[in-house]
């Protein structure tokens, strides 16, 4: 495989922060650049040109789901704690939200074991109180 020294110009590299860092979408970033719609086809054809896009839209993905892992435990903090809030509703939804959440399946595990499904995917005192909640609620649900 031969090696090319080639390098995006200038101004594809113009395009392509713009379109990561701008604010602008994809049509205002070309009107900026006066990129003709035959242009940037040509361009997107070139690997080059592809490669570097896909790089920066991985990195784009990459950057927003660390950012969601390093919020994760916080945002389950809050949403356990709402379970002692004096609202039913927001009770109610807190539950339901943490059951779900307890049932998904993380798939970015790399864990070969088979999942047993009855296992519980909470603690046993979260999940104690949960139940204890939803059955002190499960009148006002009840429909005649």
């Amino acid at each position: 495989m031969v090696k090319s020294d080639r390098k995006l110009t200038p101004r594809q590299l113009a395009v392509v922060d713009d379109l990561f860092e701008g604010g602008l979408d994809e049509a205002e970033v070309l009107a900026k650049h006066k990129v003709g719609t035959r242009l940037y086809r040509k361009w997107l054809a070139d690997e080059l040109f592809a490669g570097e896009l896909r790089f920066r839209i991985d990195s784009a993905r990459r950057t927003g789901e660390l950012i969601i892992a390093r919020y994760t435990p916080t945002a389950a903090v809050k949403l356990v704690g709402l379970i002692d809030s004096d609202k039913d509703e927001t009770v109610r939804r807190a539950c339901l939200d943490i059951l779900s959440a307890g049932r998904q399946k993380d798939t970015a595990t790399t864990d070969p074991a088979p999942s047993d499904e009855n296992q519980p995917d909470l603690p046993p005192d979260v999940a104690s109180k949960l139940l204890e909640v939803l059955a002190e609620n499960t009148g006002d649900l009840a429909v005649s």
